[in-house]
């Protein structure tokens, strides 16, 4: 045949195999077990949204990636991320909503990112978000510390830590040595981790900031302690700033209660060069780190903001929500072979017909099996027996239930059928109820 096109796909798309995919699968089924567990309840927004809507807040890096789609009656793009299609959402269905509104939401975002590896164009977020209406509890941003927590504990990953700030107190400490550009500040001391002090020093002095003052905020932003010697250093600092002290205030209530979670220790502290460079942020801000790959930089992030919807409704609706980039997370999983290597397991119970004459039997017992809700495959192609044995092995089936002419003769559900144990490698004659 001419003209045969050759099968791939586009750099920064990702997707995988089966047993790669049984894997991320019970990566979201346990990310979504935990937040069903704290009562949010999953919405599913449009993937295309129009452009006035995504574009309502104007200007920055994003909008420069969107994935514009050529409409002349509606100017449309692409969801960029899952919290902006949400804050739409809350002010569209306001009336309907019960508050707090507490949503998740696992799917697929679309950015033009520059091609380079480990960066996708295409990827799953996993975002939860809790929206107030008035006004919202600082309990809230506690309980998010602890479902993350959650959440890389059962993906078997103990040694991580969760570190929180709060936007008020940078925001404080830049009234008080009378920094305007704040947003431009935050975004350099966020990079102080990855360039180190010296860069940033540099960056913040180029701002036009004073030498000393430079030194007094990379001296706070990186001091380390517990977190009771953290909040003791900022309430002794002679700053005499409102913003400044509810930050220290709202700090101090979400660190008391992440004690009464009992979240290990050793799994969050207080990062006070935690900025978060999204500008929306007015409160607590998260990153999450895996301590023994940090490589990976933070898998889980997020914070509290003051006004979601501020750009399509005049109601106050503040939130607070973390997000996982799981499409990200999952690659570099994989390229540290972290993966646990599941396997992928369509069916529980493999029915062999040895003929055409034991199919409807083979039928009427596979829909036995499904009325106990398992998992059932009838093999349809014939052949030889060991083809057909070895097709149940290659689908990690655990069971082969072979129909033979006798079987099929008699007709009886109740009648002991022979059964190929793949785990144990044992064939015997069971009865479907002992199956």
């Amino acid at each position: 045949m001419e003209n045969i096109v050759k099968p791939s796909i586009l750099p920064g798309f990702m997707e995988l195999l089966p047993a790669e995919q049984a894997e991320f699968n019970n990566i979201i089924d346990t990310i979504k077990a935990v937040y069903e567990s704290y009562g949010f309840i999953s919405i599913d927004t449009p993937v295309i949204e129009k452009a006035e809507v995504l574009f309502a807040k104007g200007g920055g890096e994003t909008e420069k990636q969107i994935y514009k789609i050529e409409n002349d009656k509606t100017p449309q793009a692409l969801r960029f991320d899952l919290t902006v299609p949400l804050a739409r959402y809350v002010a569209q269905h306001y009336s309907d909503l019960d508050f707090p509104f507490r949503r998740y939401q696992i799917s697929k975002v679309y950015r033009g990112e520059r091609n380079q590896k480990g960066r996708f164009r295409e990827f799953y977020q996993s975002d939860i978000d809790i929206i107030g209406n008035g006004s919202l509890s600082i309990a809230n941003d506690a309980e998010l510390v602890k479902i993350i927590s959650e959440i890389f504990e059962r993906l078997n990953f103990s040694d991580f830590v969760i570190r929180i700030n709060n936007r008020k107190v940078l925001n404080g400490l830049f009234d008080f040595y009378n920094i305007e550009d704040k947003t431009l500040v935050l975004r350099v001391i966020d990079k102080i981790e990855k360039v180190g002090r010296e860069a940033v020093c540099k960056e913040l002095s180029e701002l036009g900031i004073q030498v000393q003052t430079i030194e007094s905020i990379i001296d706070f932003i990186t001091f380390k302690g517990e977190v009771d010697a953290v909040i003791s250093y900022l309430k002794g600092l002679d700053i005499k700033n409102e913003t400044y002290s509810l930050g220290v205030y709202e700090l101090e209530q979400v660190c008391k209660h992440i004690g009464y979670y009992k979240v290990n220790t050793k799994n969050f502290r207080i990062d006070l060069s935690i900025a978060r460079g999204l500008d929306y942020y007015t409160g607590t801000v998260y990153e999450t780190f895996l301590n023994d790959y940090p490589e990976i930089g933070s898998v889980c992030s997020g914070g509290r903001y003051d006004n979601l919807a501020e750009y399509y409704t005049k109601q106050q609706l503040p939130g607070v929500g973390i997000s996982i980039g799981l499409t990200r997370l999952f690659y570099q999983l994989e390229q540290l072979g972290l993966t646990r290597g599941a396997k992928a397991c369509s069916v529980e119970y493999m029915i062999l017909p040895m003929e055409e004459s034991c199919m409807e039997f083979a039928l009427k017992v596979a829909e036995r099996f499904r009325c106990k809700g398992k998992k059932v495959q009838v093999y349809f192609e014939g052949g030889k027996f060991k083809r057909m044995l070895n097709y149940a092995n290659k689908l990690n089936a655990p069971y082969a239930v072979i129909i033979g002419s006798e079987e099929a003769e008699n007709q009886q559900i109740t009648q002991q059928i022979t059964v190929k144990d793949f785990v144990t490698g044992e064939q015997k004659k069971l009865s479907i109820d002992e199956l």
